[in-house]
Protein backbone atom coordinates (compact mmCIF):
# COMPACT_ATOMS: atom_id res chain seq x y z
CA UNK A 1 0.00 0.00 0.00
CA UNK A 2 2.20 2.55 -0.84
CA UNK A 3 0.18 5.91 -0.77
CA UNK A 4 -0.16 4.96 2.98
CA UNK A 5 0.27 7.24 5.83
CA UNK A 6 -0.30 5.35 8.68
CA UNK A 7 2.57 4.07 10.67
CA UNK A 8 0.47 0.78 11.85
CA UNK A 9 2.13 -0.71 8.14
CA UNK A 10 5.77 -1.02 7.02
CA UNK A 11 7.73 -2.13 4.16
CA UNK A 12 10.13 -4.92 3.83
CA UNK A 13 12.11 -2.25 2.61
CA UNK A 14 11.32 -0.80 6.37
CA UNK A 15 12.13 -3.80 7.89
CA UNK A 16 14.95 -4.69 5.98
CA UNK A 17 17.08 -1.22 6.54
CA UNK A 18 16.57 -2.05 10.56
CA UNK A 19 18.10 -6.09 10.65
CA UNK A 20 20.90 -5.34 12.70
CA UNK A 21 18.07 -3.47 15.48
CA UNK A 22 15.60 -6.41 15.33
CA UNK A 23 18.70 -8.77 15.97
CA UNK A 24 20.23 -6.88 19.20
CA UNK A 25 18.94 -7.83 22.80
CA UNK A 26 17.17 -4.35 23.12
CA UNK A 27 13.45 -4.48 23.35
CA UNK A 28 12.89 -1.32 21.54
CA UNK A 29 12.30 -2.84 18.45
CA UNK A 30 11.23 -6.58 18.13
CA UNK A 31 9.99 -9.05 15.06
CA UNK A 32 7.45 -11.75 15.29
CA UNK A 33 6.48 -14.18 13.06
CA UNK A 34 2.78 -15.96 13.56
CA UNK A 35 1.82 -18.64 10.75
CA UNK A 36 -0.34 -20.99 9.81
CA UNK A 37 2.20 -23.79 9.61
CA UNK A 38 4.80 -23.05 12.06
CA UNK A 39 7.74 -25.16 10.51
CA UNK A 40 7.65 -22.21 7.57
CA UNK A 41 9.75 -20.41 10.74
CA UNK A 42 12.25 -23.29 11.13
CA UNK A 43 12.41 -23.32 6.97
CA UNK A 44 14.22 -19.78 7.08
CA UNK A 45 12.36 -16.86 8.74
CA UNK A 46 13.26 -12.74 8.44
CA UNK A 47 16.61 -12.34 10.65
CA UNK A 48 15.89 -11.21 14.10
CA UNK A 49 11.98 -12.87 14.09
CA UNK A 50 10.67 -14.76 17.00
CA UNK A 51 8.06 -17.65 16.36
CA UNK A 52 5.03 -17.09 17.83
CA UNK A 53 2.34 -20.12 17.24
CA UNK A 54 -0.73 -18.66 16.95
CA UNK A 55 -2.83 -21.96 18.44
CA UNK A 56 -0.71 -22.62 21.45
CA UNK A 57 0.56 -18.86 22.38
CA UNK A 58 -2.13 -16.70 21.08
CA UNK A 59 -4.97 -18.09 22.24
CA UNK A 60 -6.25 -20.40 25.35
CA UNK A 61 -6.96 -23.90 24.48
CA UNK A 62 -9.02 -24.34 27.74
CA UNK A 63 -11.44 -21.59 27.35
CA UNK A 64 -11.16 -20.88 23.14
CA UNK A 65 -10.52 -17.35 24.20
CA UNK A 66 -7.86 -14.83 23.86
CA UNK A 67 -4.57 -15.92 26.61
CA UNK A 68 -5.26 -14.69 30.16
CA UNK A 69 -3.24 -11.56 30.66
CA UNK A 70 -0.95 -13.39 33.20
CA UNK A 71 -0.38 -15.55 30.09
CA UNK A 72 0.09 -12.84 27.52
CA UNK A 73 2.22 -10.78 29.69
CA UNK A 74 4.16 -14.28 30.10
CA UNK A 75 4.79 -14.78 26.82
CA UNK A 76 5.97 -11.17 26.19
CA UNK A 77 8.08 -11.07 28.76
CA UNK A 78 9.98 -14.32 27.70
CA UNK A 79 10.85 -13.14 23.94
CA UNK A 80 11.94 -9.79 24.90
CA UNK A 81 9.23 -7.61 24.80
CA UNK A 82 8.28 -4.63 27.09
CA UNK A 83 5.28 -2.14 26.82
CA UNK A 84 7.67 0.48 25.12
CA UNK A 85 8.92 -2.32 22.21
CA UNK A 86 7.85 -1.08 18.71
CA UNK A 87 6.77 -4.47 17.76
CA UNK A 88 6.23 -5.50 13.87
CA UNK A 89 4.64 -8.71 13.01
CA UNK A 90 4.57 -10.89 9.77
CA UNK A 91 3.13 -14.38 8.45
CA UNK A 92 2.11 -16.43 5.98
CA UNK A 93 -0.85 -16.82 4.21
CA UNK A 94 -0.92 -12.95 3.37
CA UNK A 95 -0.47 -11.80 7.36
CA UNK A 96 -4.19 -14.00 8.17
CA UNK A 97 -2.36 -14.72 11.66
CA UNK A 98 -0.16 -11.75 11.95
CA UNK A 99 -3.17 -9.72 11.56
CA UNK A 100 -4.92 -11.28 13.89
CA UNK A 101 -2.08 -11.15 16.78
CA UNK A 102 -1.34 -7.14 15.43
CA UNK A 103 -5.57 -6.89 16.83
CA UNK A 104 -4.69 -8.87 19.62
CA UNK A 105 -1.68 -6.69 21.09
CA UNK A 106 -4.36 -3.83 20.17
CA UNK A 107 -6.93 -5.19 22.49
CA UNK A 108 -4.44 -5.76 25.43
CA UNK A 109 -3.27 -2.26 24.70
CA UNK A 110 0.42 -2.27 23.55
CA UNK A 111 1.09 1.28 22.23
CA UNK A 112 3.22 0.59 19.49
CA UNK A 113 2.29 -2.44 16.50
CA UNK A 114 3.39 -2.54 13.32
CA UNK A 115 2.13 -4.89 10.22
CA UNK A 116 4.21 -6.34 7.06
CA UNK A 117 3.15 -5.39 4.20
CA UNK A 118 2.71 -8.53 2.45
CA UNK A 119 4.31 -10.47 4.65
CA UNK A 120 6.34 -13.81 4.95
CA UNK A 121 5.14 -14.20 1.05
CA UNK A 122 6.35 -10.78 -0.42
CA UNK A 123 9.72 -11.52 1.77
CA UNK A 124 10.66 -14.52 0.36
CA UNK A 125 9.63 -14.10 -3.23
CA UNK A 126 12.02 -10.89 -3.82
CA UNK A 127 14.88 -13.20 -2.20
CA UNK A 128 15.40 -10.84 0.86
CA UNK A 129 17.20 -12.10 3.57
CA UNK A 130 16.31 -15.18 6.32
CA UNK A 131 17.70 -17.64 8.35
CA UNK A 132 17.44 -20.59 10.26
CA UNK A 133 19.24 -19.37 13.44
CA UNK A 134 16.72 -18.76 16.38
CA UNK A 135 17.78 -15.29 18.16
CA UNK A 136 17.97 -15.25 21.68
CA UNK A 137 16.68 -12.22 24.22
CA UNK A 138 16.64 -11.54 27.72
CA UNK A 139 13.82 -12.13 29.21
CA UNK A 140 11.74 -8.68 30.25
CA UNK A 141 9.36 -7.86 32.40
CA UNK A 142 5.84 -7.11 30.26
CA UNK A 143 2.48 -5.37 32.38
CA UNK A 144 -0.53 -4.98 30.34
CA UNK A 145 -1.57 -1.71 31.89
CA UNK A 146 -6.01 -2.33 30.49
CA UNK A 147 -7.50 -3.76 28.02
CA UNK A 148 -8.61 -2.10 24.79
CA UNK A 149 -12.50 -3.15 24.66
CA UNK A 150 -13.35 -1.00 22.05
CA UNK A 151 -11.39 -3.56 18.95
CA UNK A 152 -13.64 -6.32 19.99
CA UNK A 153 -17.05 -8.09 19.72
CA UNK A 154 -18.60 -10.86 21.22
CA UNK A 155 -21.64 -12.82 20.67
CA UNK A 156 -24.26 -10.18 22.67
CA UNK A 157 -22.72 -7.58 21.06
CA UNK A 158 -23.07 -8.98 17.80
CA UNK A 159 -26.66 -9.63 18.95
CA UNK A 160 -27.20 -5.66 19.83
CA UNK A 161 -26.03 -4.80 16.22
CA UNK A 162 -28.05 -6.41 14.64
CA UNK A 163 -30.99 -5.05 16.58
CA UNK A 164 -29.62 -1.49 15.91
CA UNK A 165 -28.78 -1.72 12.32
CA UNK A 166 -24.78 -1.91 12.58
CA UNK A 167 -23.36 -2.77 9.49
CA UNK A 168 -21.47 -6.18 9.71
CA UNK A 169 -19.24 -7.38 7.47
CA UNK A 170 -18.48 -11.21 6.97
CA UNK A 171 -14.77 -11.65 4.70
CA UNK A 172 -15.24 -14.95 4.33
CA UNK A 173 -15.40 -16.91 0.55
CA UNK A 174 -18.99 -16.46 -0.98
CA UNK A 175 -19.42 -19.87 -0.46
CA UNK A 176 -18.76 -19.69 2.84
CA UNK A 177 -20.94 -17.20 3.31
CA UNK A 178 -23.70 -18.52 1.34
CA UNK A 179 -23.60 -21.61 3.19
CA UNK A 180 -22.16 -23.96 0.13
CA UNK A 181 -19.29 -24.74 2.31
CA UNK A 182 -18.52 -24.53 6.00
CA UNK A 183 -15.04 -23.61 5.58
CA UNK A 184 -12.14 -23.66 2.98
CA UNK A 185 -11.19 -26.28 0.91
CA UNK A 186 -8.74 -28.40 3.16
CA UNK A 187 -9.61 -26.21 6.38
CA UNK A 188 -11.26 -27.50 9.40
CA UNK A 189 -14.46 -26.82 9.81
CA UNK A 190 -15.11 -26.60 12.94
CA UNK A 191 -18.93 -25.35 12.41
CA UNK A 192 -22.34 -27.33 12.24
CA UNK A 193 -24.15 -24.78 10.21
CA UNK A 194 -23.64 -22.61 6.98
CA UNK A 195 -24.70 -19.59 6.16
CA UNK A 196 -23.71 -15.50 7.26
CA UNK A 197 -25.18 -13.84 10.16
CA UNK A 198 -28.67 -12.27 9.32
CA UNK A 199 -27.99 -9.06 7.52
CA UNK A 200 -24.51 -9.13 7.27
CA UNK A 201 -23.03 -8.09 3.76
CA UNK A 202 -19.69 -10.27 2.03
CA UNK A 203 -16.59 -8.41 1.68
CA UNK A 204 -14.15 -11.31 1.24
CA UNK A 205 -10.91 -10.59 3.09
CA UNK A 206 -9.09 -11.63 -0.32
CA UNK A 207 -10.17 -8.11 -2.33
CA UNK A 208 -8.33 -5.87 0.01
CA UNK A 209 -4.85 -7.40 -1.11
CA UNK A 210 -3.09 -7.88 -4.59
CA UNK A 211 -1.56 -11.31 -5.95
CA UNK A 212 1.47 -10.96 -3.87
CA UNK A 213 -0.51 -10.32 -0.55
CA UNK A 214 0.39 -6.57 -0.36
CA UNK A 215 -2.76 -3.92 0.37
CA UNK A 216 -4.16 -2.05 -2.50
CA UNK A 217 -3.85 1.68 -2.78
CA UNK A 218 -6.32 3.56 -0.42
CA UNK A 219 -8.26 4.25 -2.99
CA UNK A 220 -9.32 1.24 -4.06
CA UNK A 221 -9.80 0.20 -0.46
CA UNK A 222 -12.36 3.01 -0.13
CA UNK A 223 -14.08 2.10 -3.20
CA UNK A 224 -14.67 -1.48 -1.85
CA UNK A 225 -16.06 -0.52 1.18
CA UNK A 226 -17.88 2.13 -0.22
CA UNK A 227 -19.23 0.39 -2.78
CA UNK A 228 -20.69 -2.25 0.28
CA UNK A 229 -22.50 0.57 2.06
CA UNK A 230 -20.26 1.13 4.62
CA UNK A 231 -19.45 4.65 6.24
CA UNK A 232 -16.03 5.21 8.08
CA UNK A 233 -18.22 7.70 10.74
CA UNK A 234 -20.46 4.87 12.08
CA UNK A 235 -19.88 1.50 13.63
CA UNK A 236 -18.57 -1.61 11.82
CA UNK A 237 -18.55 -5.55 13.03
CA UNK A 238 -16.59 -7.96 10.94
CA UNK A 239 -16.58 -11.98 11.19
CA UNK A 240 -15.31 -14.62 9.75
CA UNK A 241 -14.74 -18.11 10.60
CA UNK A 242 -12.30 -18.02 13.76
CA UNK A 243 -11.55 -14.58 13.70
CA UNK A 244 -8.47 -14.27 11.63
CA UNK A 245 -9.67 -13.28 8.61
CA UNK A 246 -11.77 -10.76 9.96
CA UNK A 247 -8.18 -9.23 12.08
CA UNK A 248 -7.29 -8.66 8.58
CA UNK A 249 -10.23 -6.27 7.77
CA UNK A 250 -10.61 -5.25 10.80
CA UNK A 251 -6.50 -3.99 10.41
CA UNK A 252 -7.56 -2.34 7.00
CA UNK A 253 -10.48 -0.51 8.17
CA UNK A 254 -9.35 1.00 11.23
CA UNK A 255 -5.62 1.28 10.77
CA UNK A 256 -5.31 1.74 7.10
CA UNK A 257 -9.09 3.56 6.45
CA UNK A 258 -9.15 5.70 9.89
CA UNK A 259 -13.03 3.82 10.85
CA UNK A 260 -13.76 5.48 13.17
CA UNK A 261 -15.55 2.30 15.67
CA UNK A 262 -14.66 -1.20 14.19
CA UNK A 263 -14.67 -4.69 15.98
CA UNK A 264 -13.54 -7.78 15.51
CA UNK A 265 -15.76 -10.43 16.31
CA UNK A 266 -13.59 -12.65 18.23
CA UNK A 267 -16.01 -16.10 18.20
CA UNK A 268 -16.83 -15.50 15.09
CA UNK A 269 -19.28 -18.54 12.60
CA UNK A 270 -17.34 -20.79 14.66
CA UNK A 271 -19.04 -20.13 17.67
CA UNK A 272 -22.11 -18.20 15.75
CA UNK A 273 -23.05 -21.61 13.67
CA UNK A 274 -22.90 -23.63 16.61
CA UNK A 275 -25.02 -21.24 18.63
CA UNK A 276 -28.65 -22.96 19.63
CA UNK A 277 -31.29 -20.54 18.92
CA UNK A 278 -28.46 -17.94 16.85
CA UNK A 279 -30.38 -17.48 13.36
CA UNK A 280 -29.08 -17.92 9.89
CA UNK A 281 -29.36 -16.58 6.11
CA UNK A 282 -28.18 -18.78 3.42
CA UNK A 283 -27.79 -17.35 -0.09
CA UNK A 284 -26.20 -14.12 -1.45
CA UNK A 285 -27.41 -10.31 -0.05
CA UNK A 286 -26.58 -7.25 -1.65
CA UNK A 287 -25.74 -3.74 0.86
CA UNK A 288 -25.53 -3.31 4.23
CA UNK A 289 -29.00 -3.30 6.52
CA UNK A 290 -29.45 -0.36 8.47
CA UNK A 291 -32.41 1.39 10.24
Amino acid sequence: MSDSTTDALVSAEWVTERLDAFGRDDPSLRLLEVDIEPANYDAGHVPGATKLDWKRDLQDATTFDVPTRTAFERLLGDVGITADSTVVVYGDMMNWFAAYAYWLLAYYGHDDVRLLDGGRDVWTAHDRPTTTETPQFTSRSYAVDSFDETVRADRPDVEDAMRRGVPLVDVRTPEEYRGEILAPPGWNEGVQRGGHIPGAVNVPWSQVVDDEGRFKPREELDAIYHEAGLDPATEVITYCRIGERSALTWFVLSELLGYADVRNYYGSWVEWGNSVGASIEKGQRAGVRRE
